[in-house]
């Protein structure tokens, strides 16, 4: 079927684009009075990104997308409005364990894994994407109501909605650096028996299954107790009887045996650990008994590896009949496409349904910097052809196994119209249709309606990812998302000349203001 992004009254309509930095909205509400200023940003910058203030507010808006075919992906935007000496002591404390207070310098921890002053204010750089630092476990109680709230908005609104959550509101980070630590140095060690074996990267996924063989190896270097890390379920995880510090153990090939990372945690941080996973599990419970799709947004490299792992034991538990919980892959991670496919070989041999978001990321600037301080190998694509073309490669293999096997779910989230593009041609190669509902397109709301509408009302399942919440709570959010758009517009040539000729078109025709029949 053929699409033509070539916008015009009955596709989408656009207001002016406000790029107003936090000092002129500090000043606005000075002012104008907070009630006033509220309005104006309604009438403006506001209005064009997000949807309302609640999830009453944001049905209209949600029922006239849908009648152009555009569902949703709902986002509560509120964000912490907190300076940046606030953010970088939050951050130290929630990342720092009470052992490695104890005992600094004496810990082998690696350091892309461990918080440094100098980047702990996590919204550097960062435009696209909410920021949560921890307080404690009462405010993550309530960002998991939060996301109830927004999850019950969705299933009100939508028979196929989608709810995104990020796993570092729900929790103290501190877990996330060390389970990722765990996890990649396992991966090492899994590499290196596959090395031993004269095996690549599809041998090192079969010792990453082949569990039993693994512990007899392990036992063959004289490795004392058993190997636990992978034998996990989700069920396992937030069971109040696992000790999960016990599972922070890493394989020492020199000493033959399981080490601890930390000497020692607390009970409280025992507790915080346990406490993040069973307010994921309460989330994804939510989402299936509101029909809900639950969408867990990627993060940080040295918080990923835990956030995708843990998305992934969930999935083995929650997408054995449907796809309810999808992961996120950031393509310009040089591992991505490795990422993909071992976890699309893993749903293969389990026989769950393989559910990801392609996008290409947030956090690029930050990400380069902090390797190069620190001292680590930087992560990120050389440059911006690489990341497309990793796109497109991960992008190309899981059409493939929708393709083959009708069991995994892709979401292309890209304003690339390229990438779209690229898309529609590769389902028709592989026959696949817009009604089979496997393959969905991702854009934000008040960007790139000249792709997500004509998709649309061609009959693919697309959705705009919906920023909502109260004017005052969301200014963060918006104040970075007004500096992303300068950059985005400046070069957004196309778009300019669709609105120009939309523009003379209504006045032509007498149809300045359009509005769609519900």
């Amino acid at each position: 079927q053929q699409v033509s992004f070539t916008g015009n009254a009955h596709t989408s309509s656009y207001v002016c684009i406000f790029s107003l930095s936090a000092q002129i909205m500090t000043l606005g509400k000075k002012i104008l009075g907070q009630r006033a200023f509220d309005q104006l940003m309604k009438m403006t910058f506001y209005g064009q990104f997000v949807a309302g203030e609640d999830h009453l507010a944001i049905r209209p808006l949600i029922q006239k997308n849908q009648a152009f075919g555009v569902g949703s992906v709902l986002d509560y935007s509120v964000e912490e409005d907190i300076s940046q000496e606030e953010a970088e002591q939050k951050e130290m404390d929630s990342c720092v364990s009470a052992a490695e207070k104890e005992s600094i310098g004496e810990d082998h921890r690696e350091k892309k894994y461990k918080a440094h002053k100098q980047f702990s204010d996590r919204r550097g750089g960062v435009t696209g994407a909410r920021t949560y630092f921890y307080a404690d476990e009462a405010k993550c109680d309530q960002h998991m109501e939060t996301f109830i709230k927004c999850i019950k908005a969705s299933g009100g609104s939508s028979m196929d909605g989608f709810s995104a959550i990020k796993m570092t509101a729900l929790g103290r980070p501190q877990f996330l650096l060390q389970f990722s630590e765990v996890l990649v140095k396992w991966r090492q060690f899994f590499s290196f028996l596959a090395s031993q074996q004269g095996g690549d990267g599809t041998e090192a996924l079969e010792q990453r299954l082949e569990l039993k063989q693994l512990q007899e190896f392990l036992t063959t270097l004289g490795a004392k107790g058993d190997l636990t890390i992978d034998m996990l379920d989700w069920n396992s995880l937030i069971d109040d009887r696992t000790k999960i510090s016990d599972l922070l153990v890493v394989p020492n090939v020199e000493l033959g045996e399981l080490e601890p990372l930390l000497k020692a945690f607390t009970e409280e941080e025992e507790k915080q650990m346990k406490r993040m996973l069973q307010r994921m599990d309460v989330l994804v419970k939510h989402a299936i008994e509101n029909g809900v799709r639950l969408m867990v947004d990627a993060e940080q490299t040295y918080f990923q590896p835990a956030i995708s792992r843990l998305t992934l034991e969930m999935q083995r538990l929650y997408n054995k009949d449907k796809p309810v919980i999808f992961t996120t892959y950031q393509c310009y991670l040089q591992e991505a496409y490795d990422n993909v496919t071992m976890d699309v070989e893993l749903s293969r041999r389990e026989g769950w349904h393989f559910a990801a978001k392609l996008v290409r990321g947030a956090y690029m600037y930050q990400e380069r910097e902090r390797a190069k301080d620190i001292g680590y190998e930087d992560p990120i694509n050389p440059d911006y052809e690489s990341t497309n073309i990793m796109y497109h490669r991960c992008l190309d293999y899981v059409l493939d196994e929708i393709a083959l096997t009708r069991n995994a779910n892709v979401m292309v989230a890209s304003h690339n119209e390229d990438t779209v593009k690229h898309t529609l041609r590769r389902m028709n190669e592989v026959g696949l249709s817009a009604r089979e509902n496997k393959v969905y397109f991702g854009q934000l709301l008040g960007m790139c309606d000249q792709i997500s509408f004509p998709l649309g009302q061609a009959g693919f399942p697309v959705y705009k990812y919906v920023p909502y919440g109260p004017v005052s709570e969301v200014m963060p959010y918006l104040s970075r998302r007004a500096q992303e758009n300068r950059g985005f517009m400046k070069g957004a040539l196309k778009e300019r000349e669709l609105l120009w000729k939309e523009l003379k078109r209504r006045l032509a025709s007498g149809e300045l203001l359009h509005r769609p029949v519900l």
